[in-house]
C-alpha cells in the first residue's frame, strides 16, 4: 500500500469515514434482516412457500459467498484500486438486492442471496485498504473504531426495521432498505473516496477461491439436505459431506504451499492465535444458528408480529455495545482467559435457558437472556479478536485479519446448516405419528403443518406443531449450548496464562466495537 495521503484534510476524512460506514452498514443489515422474513417466506399463501431447506441456504449461502471472496477483494483492490473494488461491490449489492425483492421462487432469492454475498465481501477489504490510506497513525484507530460501529447500527436497526417494511408491504421489501444506501454510496464514493492501490500486487488465486467455495457448497449442501428429503442415509448426503471436506482439505494443502498464500494455514501453529479463532467461529456458529431457529419461534409458535420479532433483537445488539468496550477494559487487566473465558461459558449458559422457553414464556425474561448473550458476544469477540492479533508479529497482522474474518463467516454458514438441520430434522421425527391421514408434506416444517391445520380447521394440530417445534428448538439449543461449552474450555486453555504481547493490542482495542455477521 502507498504511503498515507498528507494533502488529505481533517473535512475530507470525515466525508470518506461518512461514505465507508454507510457501505459497511448494508453488509450488517443484510445478515440479520433476512431472519426477520423468515417465517413470511415459508408462508404457501403470502411468501414463497419455502422448504426449511431452502430457508438454510437463503440465509447461509451469503455468508458462504462473503467469505470465500473476502480474499479475491483485497487482492482486486491492490490491482484495479479499492475505491473501483468498493464501488463494483456496490453495484452488484444494489442489483442483487432488487433481484432479492422481487424473487419469484426460493431458487431465484438464493442465487440473489449468493450474490448479495459476493458484493458485500467487495466492500469490506477496500474500506480497510481505504481508511488506512486516509488517516495517519494517530488518528486510525478512532476511525476503525467508527467504522466498526456499523456492525451495531445493522444488528440493531436490520430486525426492526425490516420488521416494519414486512407488516405494512410484502416480504421482499427488506430488500429495498438496501437501494438508497447503495445509492448514496455510489454517488458519495466517486465525489469523495481516493482509489489508492498497492505497488505489490498479491495475486489472485482462483485455485483456492474455486477448493474454498465448493468445499464449503458441498459440506453445506449434505448437512442441509441430510435433514431433509428422506433423511441421512442417501450416498448424495454423505457422499457431499465427503467431497465438501476433501475440497476443503485440498484447500488448505494448496494454500500451504504458497509462498504468499490468500489465506495462511502456517498461522495456526500459533497456539493462541488457533484457540482464538476457533472459539470466535464457534460463538458466530452457534449465534447465527440460534437466530434463524429463534424467528421461527417468535413468528411462528408464538405468532408475534415482524415488528415485534425485530424488537427483540434489541437488548442483544444493546448488549454487544456494551460488552465489547467492557469486555476489552476488563480483559486489558485480568486476561483473555478469565474474561473472555467466563462470557464464553455465559454464552453457553444461555443457550441453557433457552430449555426453558415455551409459547407462554414472559417477553420480559426473552429480552434478559438477550441482553446477556450480547454482553457475552461483545465481551468476548473485541478482546479475543486483539489478543489473537497480538500473538502475530507485526508483518502477519494483515494476513491474520483476512483469516480471523473469513472464519467467522464460515462459522456463520455452518451454524445455518447445523442448528437448523437439528430443528428441521427433531421436528419432522416429532410430529411424524400425527399426521396420519394428512396430506404429503404436511410435516415438512411447521409453518407446512399450521397452513394444513388451518385448511382443515385443527387448532388441536396447531398446538402440537408448536409442542413439536418447541422441542426442536430445545434440541437445538442443547447442541449449541455443547459446541459453546467446548469453546469456552480451548480458549481458557489456550490464554490461561497472560502474554506482555497482550495488553497494548487489547489496550487499543477498547476503542473498536465487535463485529457480528
Amino acid at each position: 500500500m502507498s504511503a498515507i495521503d498528507p494533502q488529505v484534510s481533517p473535512t475530507r476524512q470525515r466525508r470518506i469515514l461518512l461514505i465507508l460506514v454507510v457501505s459497511a452498514v448494508l453488509i450488517w443489515i443484510d445478515s440479520t434482516v433476512l431472519g426477520i422474513a423468515l417465517e413470511r417466506l415459508a408462508d404457501p399463501v403470502n411468501g414463497l412457500g419455502a422448504t426449511p431447506g431452502q430457508l438454510q441456504w437463503a440465509v447461509g449461502i451469503y455468508s458462504l459467498l462473503f467469505a470465500t471472496a473476502l480474499f479475491l477483494a483485497g487482492a482486486l483492490g491492490d490491482r484495479y484500486g479499492h475505491r473501483t473494488i468498493l464501488m463494483l461491490g456496490l453495484l452488484i449489492f444494489g442489483a442483487s438486492s432488487a433481484w432479492a425483492a422481487w424473487a419469484t421462487g426460493p431458487s431465484a432469492l438464493i442465487l440473489a442471496r449468493a450474490t448479495m454475498g459476493l458484493g458485500g465481501a467487495l466492500i469490506m477489504p477496500p474500506s480497510m485498504a481505504i481508511i488506512g490510506w486516509t488517516f495517519p497513525p494517530e488518528r486510525r484507530a478512532a476511525a476503525i473504531a467508527v467504522w466498526g460501529s456499523s456492525a451495531g447500527v445493522g444488528v440493531a436497526v436490520g430486525p426492526v426495521l425490516g420488521g416494519l417494511l414486512i407488516d405494512h408491504f410484502w416480504w421482499g421489501s427488506v430488500f429495498t432498505i438496501n437501494l438508497p444506501l447503495v445509492a448514496f454510496g455510489l454517488i458519495g464514493a466517486a465525489l469523495v473516496l481516493p482509489n489508492p492501490r498497492s505497488p505489490q500486487r498479491r495475486r489472485l488465486d482462483p485455485l483456492g477461491l474455486s477448493l474454498s467455495t465448493l468445499g464449503l457448497l458441498g459440506l453445506s449442501y449434505g448437512l442441509i439436505e441430510g435433514g431433509h428429503q428422506g433423511g441421512w442415509n442417501r450416498w448424495q448426503v454423505w457422499g457431499s459431506i465427503i467431497a465438501g471436506l476433501v475440497l476443503l482439505a485440498g484447500f488448505v494443502y494448496s494454500e500451504w504451499r504458497e509462498h504468499q498464500p490468500s489465506f495462511d494455514p502456517r498461522l495456526f501453529k500459533n497456539r493462541r492465535f488457533a484457540a482464538g479463532n476457533f472459539t470466535l467461529a464457534v460463538v458466530f456458529l452457534t449465534l447465527t444458528g440460534q437466530s434463524f431457529y429463534l424467528a421461527f419461534y417468535l413468528q411462528g409458535a408464538r405468532g408475534m408480529s415482524a415488528l415485534h420479532a425485530g424488537l427483540m433483537s434489541l437488548p442483544a445488539a444493546t448488549g454487544v455495545i456494551i460488552g465489547s468496550q467492557l469486555g476489552a477494559r476488563l480483559a486489558a487487566r485480568f486476561g483473555v482467559a478469565r474474561v473472555s473465558g467466563t462470557a464464553v461459558f455465559t454464552l453457553a449458559a444461555c443457550f441453557g435457558l433457552n430449555l426453558l422457553y415455551d409459547v407462554d414464556t414472559p417477553l420480559f425474561w426473552i429480552g434478559v437472556v438477550g441482553e446477556f448473550v450480547g454482553l457475552a458476544i461483545g465481551m468476548t469477540t473485541a478482546p479475543t479478536t486483539a489478543a489473537v492479533m497480538a500473538a502475530l508479529p507485526l508483518d502477519r497482522m494483515g494476513a491474520g485479519s483476512a483469516v480471523n474474518n473469513a472464519l467467522r463467516q464460515v462459522g456463520s454458514v455452518l451454524g445455518v446448516a447445523i442448528l437448523g438441520t437439528v430443528v428441521s430434522s427433531t421436528y419432522q421425527h416429532r410430529i411424524a405419528s400425527s399426521l396420519t391421514g394428512l396430506p404429503a408434506g404436511a410435516g415438512e416444517s411447521a409453518e407446512a403443518t399450521r397452513h394444513v391445520a388451518s385448511t382443515l380447521g385443527r387448532p388441536d394440530l396447531v398446538k402440537t406443531a408448536n409442542d413439536a417445534f418447541v422441542h426442536a428448538m430445545h434440541i437445538a439449543a442443547l447442541v449449541a449450548g455443547g459446541i459453546v461449552l467446548v469453546g469456552a474450555i480451548v480458549l481458557v486453555w489456550a490464554f490461561r496464562t497472560a502474554t506482555p504481547s497482550q495488553s497494548p493490542n487489547l489496550q487499543a482495542a477498547k476503542q473498536e466495537p465487535a463485529e457480528i455477521g
